[in-house]
């Protein structure tokens, strides 16, 4: 049994202990599904923290998107210090999937830049997995995708100790055959140097270095490295090092699948020709062929995973090796935000399916090649043990299959669910100036949210015109400059902020007291009773709170939302009457969102006083710049580790040419941004 260990800086509260005890008692019933209906600021992942360590399983966590993943991923590893709690997400920074356009017979090779970070991260997971029981995932949608396969993986790993009979040549040997490149210039995650009897290395799975010397015919230590100072930090007396690749495949398994690929493009081959399609038989061979070729001498091509059915000896159709199967049997699965999740798994197999379906017609890919695919929701289900889904707003799947709906909406600080209040759309515009304005009056802000961005736009101007400060939030923002949107809201910059979508889940706005809902009668995804309920929640965090929907109209979505609303705010008015609660404000610090100084500093401005401070270096200021990114991400604080990424990003974009003069490249950048913000400013 696994052996979690539960760090619990406070106890349960509210209906927390309820909701746990309800949870734990489904899983060991063996419930297939069970849903924890959590309302906003309840505290959802501690009750989670608390199932998890009572049930005793592995479990894997999915967020619906890669900053979900990691709150989740660091706020479990203050619940479970000494257990491994690990963080399996896209290591693509840039991906462009191969694709084939025939009208205008545009190939697209694929192009993508893999974060070393995340990908250590990645084997770190899987490692974990094959080590040890104690382990919580938290992942992206990734995890559904193919992945290589565990018995391989774990077959071409090998365990070396102290005194171990091993030479320094057949040690040297063994990591080639599990794709370590010998590097002796650049030390890097997955290389290996060499020293006379000494060799460096760093796994997969590791951000430190190992070094391993040997004397004659055995290993005489082990040591642990610091990867940059390459200073001793302990020594250890074994060590168990895993394949540079979860794709891995040698000796008679590789000619077998070798053999397999033969057979499919002889079939393919005759295919084409069959048809008179003469182009595509030759390019399908010649394309294939070299990647046999690639694959016979070192083991790996470009593209490896397109042919993961025959590693894998699959049927055509059989669903992929994923993250899943490096669980055992006997393990929980938990689905963030479920009314998200459950739809984005729905959609992955067609939208991959449809991408493949030219480069196979036109011999780019074998048919195979349909089979490097992300599992069908129905085969994730049935790979997936139990399921907990948890989500303030559950969908129909969630409500109509699950044995139970845990309910936890009491929250610890007797905060009541905003009011809502209906009133006329045809004076929406007039009356959202007026809330927003006296509002602010009273030190607090205003969210408002619009069914598309022309409005979202022109509503901004027209508020900016009136006299109230407001931006217009959109999706052509990167991260760093939402975030210095929401904390300039918090600061009292901007007593308004204007968005379609974006004012939805993850945002935690203590000030705000006003969300504000134009059209809210005009039903569809932006209006339906989820959206609804998720954009109301935004006002949960302050004792002053009330939400106004604008409609002509009741709409039985509105009509949802309002009486979930309602029937919250009832329980958590009786839960605070019969515990002599009273209701209190969030106090949360502003530097929370992002650490900045109070004055809020543009990205370009950041870009400028580091410049400044390297003395216009360029080679200087991209080591900083991602020294500082990689430091911030290896403490889990995401945001900031975000923000030197786009630094990094806007001084390369910039700078292209390294001849041009650093102040004036960055002060026309500025310029021109201060401009169209004048230009943004002035419409309506």
């Amino acid at each position: 049994m696994s052996s979690f260990k539960l760090f619990e800086p406070f106890k349960p509260a509210g209906d927390q202990e309820r909701a746990i005890d309800q949870l734990v008692e489904g899983v060991e019933k063996g419930y297939k599904y069970q849903t924890l209906l959590g309302a906003t600021g309840t505290g959802k992942t501690f009750t989670i923290a608390n199932v998890i360590n009572r049930v005793k399983k592995p479990t894997l966590i999915m967020a619906p998107n890669k900053t979900l993943a990691a709150q989740l991923c660091s706020e479990l590893r203050t619940f479970f210090p000494e257990n491994a709690v690990e963080y399996f997400i896209s290591y693509y920074d840039y991906y462009q999937p191969e694709a084939y356009i025939p009208q205008r017979d545009l190939y697209i090779e694929k192009d993508a830049s893999i974060n070393d970070e995340i990908d250590r991260y990645r084997h770190s997971a899987t490692r974990s997995l094959l080590e040890r029981e104690d382990v919580i995932v938290v992942a992206s949608v990734s995890c559904i995708y193919s992945l290589g396969q565990p018995e391989e993986y774990k077959t071409n790993s090998f365990v070396i100790r102290e005194g171990d009979k091993l030479s320094r040549d057949d040690f040297i040997d063994q990591l080639i055959y599990m794709l370590y490149e010998r590097n002796d210039y650049e030390f890097k995650r997955n290389n290996f140097r060499v020293n006379i009897n000494v060799v460096d290395f760093i796994p997969s799975f590791d951000e430190y270095a190992y070094r391993v010397r040997f004397d004659e015919d055995s290993i005489r230590s082990i040591t642990k490295l610091h990867p940059v100072s390459l200073e001793p930090v302990e020594k250890i007396e074994s060590l168990w090092i895993f394949p540079a690749s979860h794709f891995i495949l040698r000796d008679e398994k590789l000619k077998r699948a070798i053999d397999s690929i033969r057979v499919e493009l002889e079939e393919r081959i005759k295919y084409f020709e069959s048809l008179g399609k003469v182009v595509e038989a030759k390019r399908i061979e010649q394309r294939t062929l070299y990647d046999i070729e690639m694959l016979q001498t070192i083991g790996y091509c470009k593209g490896v995973e397109n042919y993961s059915r025959h590693f894998t000896f699959r049927k055509p159709g059989e669903p992929p090796i994923t993250l899943l199967d490096y669980f055992p049997k006997d393990f929980l699965v938990i689905l963030d935000e479920s009314h998200l999740s459950v739809p984005q798994i729905r959609g992955m197999y067609r939208g991959d399916e449809a991408r493949k379906k030219n480069l196979i017609d036109f011999g780019f890919r074998l048919p195979s090649a349909y089979d490097n695919r992300p599992l069908r929701f129905e085969e994730f289900i049935e790979k997936a043990n139990q399921i907990i889904f948890m989500s303030a707003t559950p969908a129909s799947f969630e409500k109509e299959n699950s044995s139970q709906i845990v309910e936890q909406i009491i929250r610890p600080t007797g905060i009541l669910d905003p009011i809502v209040e209906v009133r006329d759309f045809e004076s929406q515009v007039n009356d959202s100036i007026n809330e927003t304005r006296e509002n602010a009056k009273r030190g607090f802000r205003t969210l408002i949210t619009t069914l598309t961005k022309r409005l979202a736009e022109d509503l901004a101007n027209y508020l900016i015109q009136e006299g109230i400060k407001a931006y217009y939030l959109h999706s052509e923002q990167d991260a760093i400059e939402r975030l210095d949107v929401l904390h300039n809201l918090r600061l009292g910059k901007y007593d308004v902020v204007v968005g379609i979508n974006l004012l939805r889940e993850g945002l935690d706005l203590p000030e705000v007291t006003r969300v504000l809902i134009l059209d809210a009668d005009k039903e569809g995804f932006l209006r339906s009773s989820t959206s609804l309920i998720q954009t109301i929640g935004r006002a949960a965090r302050n004792v002053e709170s009330k939400v106004i929907l604008y409609a002509s109209k009741i709409t039985e979505s509105m009509r949802e939302a309002i009486d979930e609303t309602n029937r919250r705010r009832k329980i958590q008015m009786e839960y605070n009457l019969k515990h002599n609660i009273t209701p209190t404000s969030i106090s949360k610090p502003i530097s929370d969102i992002v650490d900045r100084d109070s004055e809020g500093n543009s990205i370009e401005e950041e870009l400028r006083s580091i410049i400044k401070s390297n003395k216009n270096d360029l080679e200087l200021t991209e080591k900083e710049i991602r020294t500082k990114m990689i430091e911030y991400a290896k403490e889990w604080k995401f945001e900031e580790a975000a923000k030197y990424r786009d630094l990094l990003k806007l001084l390369k974009n910039i700078f292209e040419d390294k001849e041009v003069d650093f102040a004036t490249g960055l002060e026309e950048k500025i310029a021109r941004k201060r401009s169209k913000g004048k230009r943004t400013r002035s419409k309506g």
